[in-house]
């Protein structure tokens, strides 16, 4: 975690308008009048009475977005761009050139971009399917972006402000999974579970996969449910440590097919648990906080990033560093791995996704730019088809591994992402969108040459 965070209490308090934002927030709840000032649509209606409501009605009210409207010219976030008097390409410029990348490193970003050239956005792999208004995402810590998970591409699972919840695409219906606003504890007796479990949890970091959710919190908490049944499974402390925020999660198979989780926290530690007898099976230690960890579909070899500009390759068996990855400028804040186990892909606040391959680590295999922030959650398709990355607000990336990442469709919006997901098949992808007013769950499909067929599907 930067150092401006490491303190868990004061990262706790931590809300969006904190995070990698345009000026102060980043958020959309502004009206733009024909010479491109803002105008505060609160200030509108204690100084407007009923006309200024009308105003503020017609420009909020929660409204879907289908596939067919968009085809028909209606923007994706149902933004009136007709009615705030700015064309959205003048609203994407101004965007752009004053939207704020948060730096450990000064200048990072910027050197970045003078030394990596874009690819060119020349491809299409995934279209707009939805607009979902009802699901409002939301972040709690601003470098922590991986809180959305779909486990079909049917179903969806979100952080909106302390609950999870479920969102069916087939119902559009929401339900709660796990509120945390309250007291939470297990159901269920395991060694090292904490029967007496936690109070008004703040969760930084949520994984869903294998039927079970984990969610990690700001003071080193794990909390475990199984998706089919009702009750908490388990709750435990990683660390009595201060610095003990709980970054990120990977849940996965072991070689002989036993579910675990591997858990990267600020306090330096990487932690792998058995999640059939709920226990600690290993704790590797480095010299900076872990900020994200990766486990190799082989199990092999761990990706390891963190506060400091070098990423580690760790052999998952005893935690030893097998290689080290010089070329990022910035702290690294997401890994994702190939289905292959040799390519893997980094992600760093200096603005570049980086793709390396265990064969050859002297150097990195590509390096990907974002165009106006960290890169701060990373995807790889279940096929291996598709490289898919997410700035902190505004764009979502895909890349064809198989045109050598030299093919990029750039999905384009406005607003903070919670978190990117694709579906196991690989048919979905889902944007997760904070923002005071146009918050949402974007929802795209995969294009197939012959897409008649859908419909037998």
């Amino acid at each position: 975690m930067a150092a401006s965070a490491r303190d868990s209490a004061d990262a706790a308090e931590r809300v969006v308008d904190d995070h990698d934002g345009w000026v102060s927030d980043g958020e959309m709840d502004v009206e733009m009048d024909v010479e491109g000032e803002f105008q505060d649509h609160d200030a509108d209606r204690r100084d407007g009475g009923a006309d200024g409501d009308d105003e503020y009605l017609l420009l909020t009210r929660i409204r879907d977005t289908s596939a067919a409207e968009a085809r028909a010219g209606k923007d994706i976030q149902g933004i009136p761009w007709d009615r705030i008097h700015i064309a959205r390409q003048d609203y994407r410029k101004a965007r752009l050139e004053q939207y704020k990348n948060y730096e450990n490193f000064p200048q990072s970003g910027e050197l970045m971009d003078k030394m990596c050239k874009q690819v060119e956005k020349s491809s299409k792999y995934y279209e707009f399917q939805h607009n979902t208004r009802s699901v409002k995402p939301s972040i709690l810590h601003f470098q922590l972006r991986n809180l959305l998970w779909a486990t079909s591409k049917h179903d969806v699972y979100f952080m909106s402000n302390s609950t999870v919840s479920h969102w069916s695409s087939l119902s559009h219906k929401i339900s709660e999974v796990l509120d945390f606003s309250g007291h939470v504890a297990p159901a269920e007796k395991h060694p090292g579970s904490l029967l007496e479990g936690f109070s008004g949890v703040q969760v930084s970091t949520l994984a869903v996969n294998e039927g079970l959710l984990v969610a990690g919190g700001f003071q080193g908490e794990l909390i475990g449910k199984d998706l089919e049944g009702r009750n908490v499974k388990f709750c435990a402390r990683t660390t009595l440590s201060d610095n003990a925020i709980t970054n990120a999660i990977d849940i996965h198979r072991s070689t002989s097919g036993s579910l675990r989780i591997t858990v990267s926290n600020n306090d330096c530690g990487v932690r792998e648990y058995d999640m059939e007898r709920f226990q600690l099976l290993n704790h590797y230690r480095y010299n900076w906080p872990v900020n994200h960890t990766s486990v190799s579909p082989d199990k092999k070899l761990l990706a390891v990033v963190g506060d400091d500009r070098d990423a580690l390759l760790v052999d998952s068996r005893n935690g030893k560093v097998t290689s080290t990855l010089v070329g990022h400028l910035d702290y690294s804040f997401a890994t994702a791995w190939h289905p292959d186990s040799r390519t893997f892909a980094t992600g760093n606040q200096d603005k570049t996704c980086r793709i390396w391959d265990t064969r050859n680590l002297s150097t990195s295999l590509a390096v990907l730019r974002g165009n106006i922030g960290a890169i701060r959650c990373i995807r790889y398709s279940s096929d291996g088809r598709f490289l898919v990355f997410s700035e902190p607000a505004d764009f979502v990336h895909v890349y064809s591994v198989a045109a050598d990442y030299k093919k990029r469709q750039e999905i384009d919006f406005f607003g903070e992402v919670s978190g990117i997901t694709l579906s196991p098949d690989d048919e979905s992808l889902f944007v997760g969108v904070c923002d005071r007013v146009y918050a949402s769950l974007l929802q795209y499909r995969m294009i197939h040459a012959f897409d008649y067929l859908d419909s037998y599907v």
